[in-house]
């Protein structure tokens, strides 16, 4: 898990402070890593943050979050991740945040919710996002509307631009 110091936690933090400065409030799952540091950075500007918690995780919450939304379950948790964003940053993360994306990418594709900004940060997300894009394209279906990119900066600018 990222901790401060640690590249990942520091390009959150600074994603939370350019969201922050700019006015965005920020919601995020509401634990350590990388959800803690960018709540941190929001905080620190002074905007909102929230965190979406799960009763049966056994984790430490953030303590940079304003507000704590607990829910029953992880269904629960990502239905309603889904419905507060207005955009979706996606940053380096395993099988819960590849989760997350999945379900906001199928509920654009089968036209359940209106679109929203998505940005994927990070090189880990480029190859996963171009195979499914692609397929969505051979399908002459909806794509090519996630923004990848490698900065932080271009990544908060992109949703800041699209919001």
């Amino acid at each position: 898990m990222p901790k401060p110091g640690d590249e990942e936690y520091e390009t959150a933090y600074q994603l939370g402070k350019i969201l922050g400065k700019n006015g965005f409030n920020i919601c995020t799952g509401g634990y350590q890593g990388i959800m803690d540091a960018v709540s941190k950075g929001a905080s620190e500007m002074g905007t909102k943050t929230i965190g979406v918690t799960v009763d049966f995780f056994n984790a430490k919450v953030s303590s940079h979050i304003h507000e704590e939304i607990q829910c029953s379950s992880l269904f629960e948790r990502i239905e309603k991740l889904v419905e507060l964003g207005d955009a979706y940053i996606i940053l380096k993360g395993g099988t819960g945040t590849l989760v997350e994306l999945s379900i906001v990418w199928e509920m654009f594709n089968k036209n359940l919710m209106i679109e929203k900004p998505i940005a994927c940060h990070g090189r880990m997300w480029k190859n996963l996002v171009d195979i499914i894009d692609e397929r969505m394209k051979f399908e002459k279906r909806k794509h090519g509307f996630i923004y990848l990119t490698e900065n932080i900066e271009e990544c908060a600018e992109y949703i800041i631009r699209n919001i």
